[in-house]
């Protein structure tokens, strides 16, 4: 049975061990260059993935939060750069076509860089690796692991009551709509809450829905409880549906 065990290495020979076998990084990964000049120093590796995408990979053998602003300095300079890239490179058929895309690759990332990557709009992927050594063999095999970070909080959108009134084009219905949620707000102000959601308002009675407002192009809609007690619409499109509804919701409030 082999011995084998976890060493560290330096960067040129975790650069050199990718260089001569990137497929344990990514199956298809091609070898282009290494340590290549650029105006922000030495970029460690350059590849071509299997959909022919330029890959630049920054490495380090200690976490270490700059590599992240290191490798972003890079992309930069190959993004300013792509159409001349390509062409030295012009044997790996890179397809101009592709984003860019940035590899970070180092024994562990922290936190702080996780939570960084977030916000960044770049094809950026992240990669662990441990060196394994095998001492019969006398060889050193790398093994890589993908981090994902964390997504970006979703943005809590602010839905507003005019929004939702000045969804109806036709003017007079507009106007109808907004007098009549105003005069059901006045039947208990303390009580009744009338909060806007995404496409409708939701009308509230110390606490409990009595009833939707739905807006629509040339009308509105209240849905609320019928005579039966069953959650129905009801379209409003003239002064009298107006008072028809506005008792029946009284009713729900009342009978609560």
């Amino acid at each position: 049975m082999l011995k084998y065990s976890t060493v560290d290495i330096s960067e040129k020979e975790l650069e050199d061990l990718i260089r001569q076998y990137p497929d344990p990084l990514e199956k298809g990964l091609v070898y282009i260059d290494h340590q290549r000049f650029t105006d922000r120093g030495p970029l460690d590796m350059i590849f071509v993935d299997s959909g022919k995408s330029l890959v630049i990979a920054e490495l380090k053998v200690v976490e270490e939060d700059g590599m992240l602003m290191q490798g972003l300095d890079y992309y930069d300079y190959i993004a300013r750069n792509f159409e001349g890239i390509c062409n030295a490179y012009k044997g790996f058929n890179i397809d101009t076509k592709q984003d860019i895309r940035l590899v970070l690759i180092a024994p562990s990332f922290s936190v702080n860089l996780l939570n960084r990557c977030k916000w960044l709009d770049v094809n950026l992927s992240l990669y662990t690796y441990s060196c394994v050594h095998i001492e019969e063999l006398n060889e050193k095999i790398l093994t890589f692991t993908e981090v994902t970070f964390p997504s970006r909080p979703e943005r809590i959108e602010e839905y507003k009551f005019d929004d939702r009134i000045n969804y109806i084009t036709d003017e007079e219905m507009r106007k109808l709509a907004k007098e009549t949620l105003e005069a059901v707000k006045k039947w208990d102000s303390s009580k009744i809450l009338i909060e806007p959601t995404k496409y409708s308002l939701s009308l509230k009675h110390s606490g409990k829905v009595f009833a939707y407002f739905e807006p629509r192009r040339k009308y509105f809609l209240f849905y609320t409880y019928n005579e039966e007690n069953k959650w129905t619409p009801y379209k409003i499109d003239n002064k009298e549906e107006v008072e028809k509804i506005k008792t029946l919701m009284k009713f729900n409030i009342e009978k609560k």
